[in-house]
């Protein structure tokens, strides 16, 4: 399998002398598995390079299958300069998240309207195929790919790709779940120790991997102030794919106020993390033009998850309760979740929200978990103890992300865990995440 890596910039393209050697087209990764099946990763500006040597070497016609990880501008804004689709022998597959608002084919269609690019994407004479995706595992360009969700302000998805003996996977856009990797009363670096649920999930998905192709755009100093924005860590990134097992980490979506020097500064400090877990993975920044081949070193363990999301409910209305003490945070909240097509019921306190539970039996509830009277702790108890709710899927809210209180929320039952203030995509994806997981339980 060969990997070349086209554009590792991240939000906006940043060409100049001082990225020369990192680069600054944004993101675009190539696989080509022993077969001759093309997979590109994502269309930011590194794609116009990659069909400028795909026309000039490839065999005709040409078949290609684009997976984006979501459809923000830096993944998607070279697609209207990716020459094979301007040819009519030429077969393009493209895959990404399932969105709630528009399809796939309509947000590509927006970008290219006349008003920002003369040629409309109804226009191209290439055969495009556009493929919706949630969670779930099927195979594409002959290899087998699986996808799972990640943390972002929007709704993104990674992808595992297993051929030829190699596990591939690529993971941008991707922010921690919590602010502290590690439980305190466990060894850290391995995969029990993992403080939050949904981190440790994402770890098991680089599981034994051969490269991980991983977003880090920020320090962790740079990081206090960017969080909610979705992005990763060096230090995030080491330890979690260390823990994961992986042999490779190609560090990458490098931030545009990061020069050449600051790259290569944050790639020596990645490596001390590895080297400080006594860990033999291989940690590098991506650059452009960086092409690597991989063949098996071990055998290949397929991944299978344990709780697969396969099942589509974006277009689906759910009864959802949400309930928090601050009617602030309440209103907020029914408003997001109502823009999204649901029904929405509100409770001031827990003993109001049980009261509605055995009334309105909700899809999900959104609890808070300080509140008077009874804490949203306790009436995750409660429902956990009854037959006809121990499944329920329940999102809790925190104003604290410490380690007792993200632990205590998951051992009682919590089926994900959203720190407050939220933003209006994290908690329309956490809902999403939690409604989907149960429809396919």
């Amino acid at each position: 399998m060969r990997i070349r890596f086209w554009g590792t910039r991240g939000s906006i393209a940043t060409p100049g002398p001082g990225t020369n050697h990192f680069g600054g087209n944004t993101s675009c990764v190539e696989l080509t598995t022993s077969g001759g099946n093309l997979l590109i990763f994502d269309c930011g500006t590194g794609v116009r390079p990659l069909a400028v040597e795909l026309m000039a070497n490839s065999a005709r016609p040409l078949r290609a299958s684009i997976l984006l990880g979501h459809t923000h501008w830096d993944h998607i804004q070279g697609f209207p300069f990716f020459v094979p689709a301007f040819q009519p022998d030429n077969r393009i597959d493209i895959y990404a998240p399932e969105d709630s608002h528009r399809s796939l084919h309509e947000v590509l269609a927006g970008q290219m309207e006349f008003t920002y690019f003369p040629v409309e994407l109804g226009q191209l004479p290439a055969t495009i195929t556009y493929h919706d995706l949630t969670e779930g595992t099927r195979e594409i360009g002959g290899a087998r790919v699986v996808t799972q969700y990640l943390h972002h302000p929007a709704i993104t998805l990674g992808y595992r790709v297993e051929a030829d003996g190699v596990a591939v996977l690529y993971l941008t856009d991707h922010e921690p779940f919590s602010d502290k990797f590690w439980r305190g009363d466990a060894e850290p670096g391995r995969l029990e120790s993992i403080l939050h649920e949904g981190d440790r999930r994402h770890a098991r998905f680089m599981a034994g991997a051969d490269l991980v192709i991983h977003d880090s755009q920020y320090t962790p100093e740079e990081y206090a102030s960017k969080k909610t924005w979705g992005h990763s860590t060096y230090e995030y990134v080491v330890e979690l794919a260390a823990a994961a097992g992986a042999q490779r980490v190609a560090l990458t979506h490098h931030d545009p106020t990061h020069d050449d020097k600051f790259v290569a500064e944050i790639e020596r400090k990645a490596q001390a993390v590895a080297a400080q877990r006594g860990s033999p993975i291989e940690v590098f920044c991506a650059y452009e033009g960086c092409e690597l081949h991989l063949t098996p070193s071990r055998v290949l363990q397929p991944f299978t998850a344990a709780e697969p999301l396969s099942v589509p409910v974006l277009h689906r209305s759910f009864r959802i309760l949400v309930v928090d003490d601050d009617p602030l945070v309440r209103r907020l909240a029914t408003k997001i979740l109502q823009q999204n097509g649901h029904a929405v019921i509100e409770a001031a306190n827990g003993v109001e929200a049980l009261r509605l539970v055995d009334a309105e039996r909700p899809d999900l509830m959104v609890l808070d978990l300080d509140m008077p009277e009874l804490p949203g702790l306790e009436v995750l108890k409660i429902l956990r103890s009854k037959p006809v709710t121990a499944h329920l899927p329940v999102l809790i809210l925190t104003a604290t992300g410490d380690e007792q209180t993200t632990r205590a929320g998951f051992d009682a039952g919590a089926s994900d865990y959203l720190t407050k203030p939220f933003s209006i995509p994290q908690l329309t994806a956490r809902v999403h995440a939690c409604l989907a997981r149960a429809a396919s339980g």
